[in-house]
């Protein structure tokens, strides 16, 4: 469950009459008593009742005769009948077991046993208070975690991408990869046409000239676009934008654009806003300026972060999450907490933390994470499993450890990449939250930070797998969040490059009835090829038995 729910049920807890003790049930009435009494003897009074329909109807039914006529017929079948016999329940049990296999990949759960709890259960006396009714609150909270599950996958841009010229090309000039797919490509297209375009585009050329090189797929397009644009308009802060992110080889390039970009932008900004009531399009072109400023200021951060003025980059940052508190969909605190991790300042990490880490807000890895990492830090200097283990955990430790267990369950990837275990590569432009993508981006900037703290990785590695025991099984429900969605592994293989071995998470366990199967298919074709190769013994064995 969220964070939220737990509050929520915390709260509702404290107003409403004690709830029975975990595992224990209201006490019943004598009339539930009954009922439940009945249930549960029902399939054995049936059974008995066969029984002795069977014996009352023995003489009319000739069963003795019947039963002797049966011996003989058997007697009498010839080794061929067994080698038939056994080949065709082969191959029907094979092919069982292939249909199960394929129908537990693509949809995740067992056949056999779906239809076994679906329409089997019911027939043989099965409760039928476990088939939630449209309007019930357990029917509410699967539909609510389904849309949550659908959020969850959405793919959000990356708060620390890279640039695409001074970053992303100068690996593939280095190692002849590609760290981008079209996919993150395109999704990143999509948000420069929403930031950076409005419908008010054609009453200037040099935007109307932008807006095409936007919708550009060949770089080489895109920039020669910008150099009209600028031509048409020496102002035009979104063709300087584009040169930076594209054009420039290194972050001094990038950070010299980026403050003409900032000079021209500043100059329509203030002019948008003297215009926008004077009609919607002037509102919608306010809004697109708004956009443009706010990007060009973070950039300029983040090139003075990257350039060591980490200082200066806080500054920003702190001075643009005050001047448009409405633009928190951009994730800027993010930035904001590994810039101070980079100064350690810890108290005023804490302080982000607590306005960000809120139970209405959506939760990320840098969030999780960055908590787990301070609770981490005030214990891991003296932690040691040994000691642990025969002392016990002190009350800060076992915060540090729920912390470190909250963090992995929101995102269980990221322990591989901060312990080392799996190798990273460049980050994607977008990132999808609880996902390989958000590991990634996440261990790419943060590893160093939980370097700096003596013992933090030790006290990660001692305690990150035990959070895998406290989720209930299946692994798909969840425990402080919602489940971990499924969809994860697919949105992840079109983010991340094909060289990169995606993490999936959770391993789902075969089900019992593909094992089942399985051996069923091996026995009966073993016992084919013995009765095939040996059809004498094998028919004096079936007669045997």
């Amino acid at each position: 469950m969220a964070d939220g729910d737990g509050l929520g049920e915390a709260a509702s807890a404290a107003v409403s009459p004690p709830a029975p003790a975990p595992g224990l049930s209201p006490p019943l009435g004598w009339r539930e008593r009954l009922r439940a009494g009945l249930a549960g003897t029902g399939a054995s009074l049936w059974f008995v009742a066969g029984l002795g329909l069977l014996y009352a109807l023995r003489v009319p039914l000739r069963l003795c005769e019947n039963l002797a006529a049966v011996t003989v017929f058997l007697n009498s079948l010839t080794p061929k009948f067994y080698v038939a016999l056994t080949g065709t329940s082969s191959l029907i049990s094979g092919l069982i077991f292939i249909f199960e296999w394929w129908y537990f990949h693509k949809h995740g759960t067992s056949f056999i046993e779906q239809v076994s709890v679906s329409h089997l259960r019911p027939l043989m006396g099965g409760t039928e208070g476990s088939i939630s009714e449209p309007g019930s609150p357990s029917s509410s909270r699967e539909s609510e975690t389904s849309r949550q599950n659908l959020s969850e996958c959405k793919v959000w841009r990356n708060p620390l991408n890279l640039f695409r010229g001074a970053e992303y090309r100068r690996y593939t000039w280095v190692t002849g990869k590609e760290p981008l797919t079209y996919y993150d490509m395109n999704l990143s297209a999509q948000d420069h046409q929403t930031f950076f375009t409005c419908d008010t585009d054609f009453l200037r050329p040099s935007d109307t000239v932008m807006q095409k090189a936007w919708r550009e797929r060949n770089p080489p397009a895109r920039i020669k676009a910008a150099y009209q644009a600028l031509e048409l308009n020496n102002d035009c802060a979104t063709a300087y934008v584009l040169l930076a992110e594209e054009e420039a080889t290194t972050i001094v390039d990038a950070e010299r654009l980026f403050k003409q970009a900032l000079k021209a932008g500043e100059t329509i900004y203030r002019r948008s806003q003297q215009c926008q009531h004077q009609s919607p399009q002037h509102e919608a072109q306010l809004r697109r300026d708004t956009n443009v400023l706010v990007y060009i200021k973070r950039r300029l951060a983040m090139c003075a972060r990257k350039l060591g003025r980490i200082r200066e980059a806080v500054k920003i940052m702190r001075d643009l999450m005050k001047e448009f508190p409405p633009l928190t969909m951009l994730n800027i605190h993010e930035n904001l907490l590994e810039s101070l991790l980079e100064l350690q300042a810890y108290a005023d990490v804490q302080a982000v933390l607590a306005k960000y880490d809120d139970i209405s807000l959506p939760k990320s890895a840098a969030i999780c994470y960055t908590a787990a990492l301070l609770k981490t830090r005030t214990v891991s200097d003296k932690f040691s499993p040994e000691t642990a283990s025969r002392r016990g955990l002190s009350t800060a430790e076992i915060n540090a450890v729920e912390a470190i267990h909250r963090a992995v369950e929101f995102n269980p990837h990221v322990p591989k990449y901060l312990l080392e275990m799996k190798s990273l590569i460049l980050p994607p432009e977008h990132i999808l939250k609880r996902g390989d993508s958000e590991a990634i981006a996440y261990a790419f900037f943060h590893l160093q930070h939980w370097k700096r703290i003596e013992g933090a990785l030790n006290l990660l590695q001692c305690t990150w797998e035990g959070t895998f025991r406290m989720i209930p099984y299946p692994l798909e429900k969840g425990h402080l969040f919602y489940p971990y969605p499924s969809c994860t592994e697919t949105a992840d293989r079109e983010l991340l490059p094909p060289f990169h071995h995606v993490s999936v998470y959770p391993k789902k366990e075969l089900p019992f009835f593909i094992h089942f199967t399985a051996g069923l298919c091996s026995s009966t074709a073993m016992i084919a090829l013995l009765t095939h190769q040996f059809p004498e013994i094998m028919g004096v064995f079936a007669k045997a038995f």
